[in-house]
This record gives structure tokens, sequence and C-alpha cells, in this order.
């Protein structure tokens, strides 16, 4: 009998001790985005139910791990964002905060986990100030920035001849630092910028910005924007002629919801620069089809890297036992990342996960096979060129 006790008090003592690491018990993860606003089909709820199927497929580790996932609309507001995070890590225990969508709201949040030692997982927001100057070492920048979205296809339609852009740019973080990247990336191969004109975010009438940019000559008009605001400039240059008048259209930020939004009449031609592609193989494929059962509409690149990102923090918090942040991140680096959507990815010292890109062009209508079969696939960007080189960065922990 007495052999019997101990027996059993020891393994209540090692179950204990399994969850001794654990804060709470339960590690907590804050889905943070646009659940109702511009960026609602970029990320937003489907997003969060992507974070969900992260937490299902991981099925508590090894060490049958509790996972809570929490979401909040932050309307694109950086004080909603910080408030909230700061209820999160203060009150409910939040140990990571996930996707973020929005670069203002993500600056701010990741200063103020930085301050807490808390992870980000960064899905949702573009700026390339996440891994350089607003860095953190307990933050995580997943599989696309402003410099991805603007080396492939600017750099692409330079060399084809397209060499003078005109910039339609959303006047916030991300729009400016898109800008920035795309003019860097057309002076460099020696194309010019001819003229750019910022709008506000959520516009809903490009006219004026539009008869601008067409009125500038230019041979590409490059649109430093995202979410609804790029459905609405791909519209209505549509309703301008703006291709029919021979200008390119460079969306370098749209998601397949955009192009499932503006169907392929509209969209047809239009060439940009994705993480993800459902159709890409068997793999993609897989997970695709069982989001779609879910959701009823395909994943786009905020989507997979949301559930990658989550899935690769859960593991790494699986193997190190712990939440503690600076452990997780460390185990984070350390790791590699392998799964449907990171094929060949890496997690570099300023949290900046690199993976390989693929350059697209939109189908014309009649060469789309199927519903959601909108991508012609132009080219491979291997991952050691997706981000900006490494000795460039002005990361605070990266220089040191």
């Amino acid at each position: 009998m007495k052999t019997f006790v101990s027996a059993a008090a020891m393994l209540i003592a090692s179950s204990v001790l399994a969850q001794a690491e654990i804060s709470g018990g339960v590690v907590k993860i804050g889905v943070l985005t646009d659940l109702t606003g511009p960026y609602s089909d970029f990320s937003g709820p489907t997003s969060v139910d992507a974070a969900k199927m992260a937490v299902e497929d991981f099925k508590g580790g090894k060490n049958g791990l509790k996972v809570e996932v929490l979401s909040f609309d932050h309307q694109n507001k950086a004080d909603n964002a910080t408030t909230m995070a700061r209820r999160w890590f203060d009150v409910e225990g939040v140990d990571a905060i996930a996707d973020m969508t929005n670069s203002s709201a993500a600056l701010a949040v990741n200063g103020l986990a930085k301050e807490k030692g808390k992870v980000t997982l960064m899905t949702g927001p573009a700026t390339t100030a996440l891994t350089n100057d607003g860095c953190s070492p307990y933050g995580f920048h997943w599989g696309w920035d402003t410099y991805s979205q603007s080396v492939g296809a600017a750099s692409a339609l330079v060399k084809q001849g397209r060499d003078s852009w005109y910039l339609l740019t959303a006047d916030y973080a991300f729009g400016h630092q898109m800008a920035a990247s795309m003019t860097d990336t057309v002076k460099a191969n020696n194309g010019k910028i001819v003229g750019e004109a910022r709008h506000p975010l959520n516009t809903m009438d490009f006219s004026s910005f539009l008869v601008g940019a067409q009125a500038s000559g230019a041979k590409v008009i490059g649109l430093a924007n995202g979410g609804a605001d790029t459905v609405n400039a791909v519209k209505q240059a549509g309703e301008f002629g703006v291709t029919q008048g021979g200008q390119t259209l460079a969306a370098l930020v749209t998601v397949i919801s955009d192009i499932h939004a503006l169907g392929l009449k509209t969209a047809q031609g239009l060439v940009g620069t994705t993480s993800f592609y459902h159709d890409r193989d068997d793999a993609s494929r897989a997970f695709s089809k069982r989001f779609f059962e879910r959701n009823k509409r395909m994943p786009g690149m905020i989507q997979a890297a949301t559930y990658s990102s989550v899935l690769h923090y859960l593991k790494s918090v699986d193997a190190a036992n712990s939440d503690d942040g600076a452990t997780v991140a460390k185990t984070m680096r350390e790791t590699p990342v392998q799964d449907f959507f990171a094929v060949n990815a890496k997690i570099r010292p300023d949290g900046r996960m690199v993976t390989d890109m693929y350059l697209f062009e939109v189908k014309k209508p009649e060469e789309s096979k199927a519903a959601w079969d909108y991508y012609k696939i132009l080219a491979t960007i291997p991952a050691d060129q997706t981000a900006a080189p490494i000795e460039k960065s002005t990361c605070a922990h990266v220089k040191k």
C-alpha cells in the first residue's frame, strides 16, 4: 500500500513539475487584428481561425499543454491595440500576441511587449521597422514585409522596360515604408519615380488620385496600400481604363481574397508578390482544403502565416517546457521552421522569418480552370533575397 501511494505521489509531483514553467497552467495567445474594418478580409476573423487551427493541430504537444486563443478588434488604432495588449499581459496572463495587422498598431504593441518580455508573432503588418529600430528580442516578423513585396514585382517590371512609376500610397507607417522600398527598388534597377499621391486609410474615392497617375504618363501605377484600399483602387482603375490606356497596375500588397472580391475580369494582369499560394503543392492544398471547409474561402498569406507562427511558437513552448518570453524566443530561433507555409525558412537574429516568395500575375478569366484558380506563378524568389540584408539592420540587439 505504501509503495502504491509513493508511486502515485511521484506521478502527481512529476505532473506538477511538467506544468511548473507554464504561468497559470495555460498558454494564452491573443490575436490582435482588424475584425471589422478595411483589413478584416485581409486578415481579421479568418486569421483568428487560423490560429485556432494551429492550436488544434498542436494537440497539447508532448507535455499536454492547455492553450487558449483570445481575439480583439483594434480598429486600426494604435491606442486601442496597446490598451488591450497591456490588459492581456498584466491582467489576463497572455503569453504571446499574434497577427497585429496595421503597422502603427504593431510597432506600438511590439514596443510594449519588449518591455514586458513577451513574444509577438507579427504576420499582418508590413513595415520593416519591426525588425529595425522597432525590433524586440522577443518579436518575430513572419514571412513578408515591405521589402519582400517591392523587390520581386518592382524589380521584375523595371527589368521588363516598365521603368517609370507613379505611387498611390496609404498615408501611414505601412504605406510610407512600402513607398520607400518601392522607390529604392525602382531606382536600383535604373527606373524612376515620376510622382506620388498619399491617401487616407479606408479611402472610398480614388478618382482624383487616379487622374493624377494617368496624367503623369508613368508606365506603372504602384499601389502602396492594402486591404479594402487596394480593392477600391483596382476597381476604380478599371473604370478609368488605366490598363486599357497602356499603364500597368502593380498591387504589391494584395492577397487572394482581394482578387476574389474584384473578380478576374477586373483584376486580370495584376502583378504582385506572395509568400503563400493555396495551389502551390500537396501540403498547401491539404491545409487550404481544411481551411475552406471551415471558412468557405481560401486562405491568403496572412492566414497561412498566422497558422505557421502560432504552431512554431507552441512547439517551442513545448520543447522548452516554459512560456517565459526570453526562453521561448531563444528556442524559436534555434528550431527550424518547416511546414506547408514555410518550405525553406529560417529566423534571423532580427526576428525576421524569411521564406521563399512567389512572383505572380493574376490570370485572365479564360485561363482559370476552377474557383479560386487565380494566380500564374511567374518566378520563385529565394528566401535569402526576400528581406533586407541583415548587415544593414538597425535593430539594437543585432548591432550589439
